[in-house]
This record gives C-alpha cells, structure tokens and sequence, in this order.
C-alpha cells in the first residue's frame, strides 16, 4: 500500500508540474506552445477559460488515444481534468510572472519546456495511464517505430497549425517549443532511464480493483 500511495503522490506532483511548465511558457510571452496556441484559440473561439479548452481537448485526444490501443487508467482521467484545472488556479493566484521583454521570456519558455518534461517522466511513470498527449504520443511510437521525440514533435508542430488558424498566438516561443520539446522529453527520459513504451500502466478497471477488492462490472 506505500508503494501505491508513492505512486499516487508521483502522479500528482507530474500533474501539479506540468501545469507550472505550461503556465510558464504562456507567460513567457513570445509566442504560446503548440498545445497552447491551440487551446487558447479554442478558448477563443468558443469563449470559455483555457483551462477548460484543455479539458475538452484532452477528451477527444483520449478517445484517439483508446482506439489506437492505448490503455485509459486512473491518471489518464485525471489529466484529461486537473491539468486544466491546474493551469486556471495558477494563472489567477498570479505568482507566475509575466515576461517584461524577450530576453526573459526566452528564458522562461525553457525552463517552461524543461518543467514539462520532467513533469511528463513524473505521471508517465506512475503507470496509472498516460495522459491524452502523451498517450497519444507514446501510441504514435509504438505503432510507427519512430524515436519518441520525433513523434512528440510532429504532434506538437501539426496542433500549431490548427491553433493558428483558430486564432492562438505564434511567435518565437511556439517555434522553440515545437522543436525543443522532443528533444527535451527524450533526453529527460534517456537521462532517468526511462523508456515509455515498456511502461505497463494499470487500467481503471485494476484501479478499482485494488481499491475496493472487487472487480469492476
């Protein structure tokens, strides 16, 4: 039971943290990251806070998630819904500056992405099931063969597209994300040892089970 509540904690702080790399690169303020630019243009478009276009974004990724064979755990959920909650309690508690000039917000958009990928080790590896992203990247790799970052940042570059269109800011930050995330996540995984696609992650159903003793109906 130790062993499972370390597990807990882990997913939690992965989640907590990447809401503060996220909120650290929107504040960086040279350009939103490629999700980003694409929640904020889906906030936008259909007037609701960012926090909540990434709670339905997250949805629909899961369930492309599920059909490309990725399993739906405990922490895939609780991505899908604290992440955005996360990132909405931090950016109205304000104690995440703001960027005054380029020169700090270039900055800050790296310690942003370097924030998320070490976030992204965090929850992945709590084996409660990949958040919607990152399952999809982790599908995207195991189905294709291709190197983890490569994924990630084709993933990441195609999201820019469509945010553009919907009206989320690009600049110099969304280019230095699209391009530095893969290599970041893949050089934190490589540096931790870490390798994604060997992850076994418990589903809701063993979830439940665990929990409760009896399996799920």
């Amino acid at each position: 039971m130790k062993t499972y509540i370390m597990r807990v904690i882990r997913l939690m702080f992965g989640l907590l943290l990447y809401a503060i790399g996220i909120v650290l690169t929107i504040n960086a303020d040279i350009g939103y990251a490629p999700w980003d630019v694409f929640h904020v243009g889906f906030a936008s478009t259909f007037g609701m806070s960012i926090g909540m276009a990434s709670i339905i974004t997250g949805l629909a990724i899961g369930v492309i998630a599920v059909i490309l064979g990725e399993k739906i755990g405990i922490g895939t959920v609780l991505n899908m819904v604290l992440i955005g909650v996360f990132v909405d309690w931090i950016m109205l508690a304000g104690f995440v500056p703001i960027a005054t000039n380029f020169f700090f917000g270039v900055p800050m958009m790296i310690t942003g992405i370097v924030t998320i990928s070490l976030a992204t080790y965090f929850y992945i590896s709590a084996a409660f099931g990949s958040g919607p992203r990152d399952s999809l990247m982790v599908a995207v790799t195991r189905k294709t063969g291709l190197p983890v970052g490569f994924c990630r940042g084709s993933i990441e570059i195609l999201a820019v597209i469509v945010g553009w269109q919907l009206g989320g800011k690009v600049g110099v930050g969304t280019i230095l994300f699209a391009f530095l995330i893969g290599f970041f996540v893949q050089t934190t995984f490589k540096a931790l040892h870490f390798n994604a696609t060997e992850i076994s992650h418990e589903t809701l159903d063993q979830t439940f089970l665990t929990i409760t003793g009896k399996p799920a109906k």
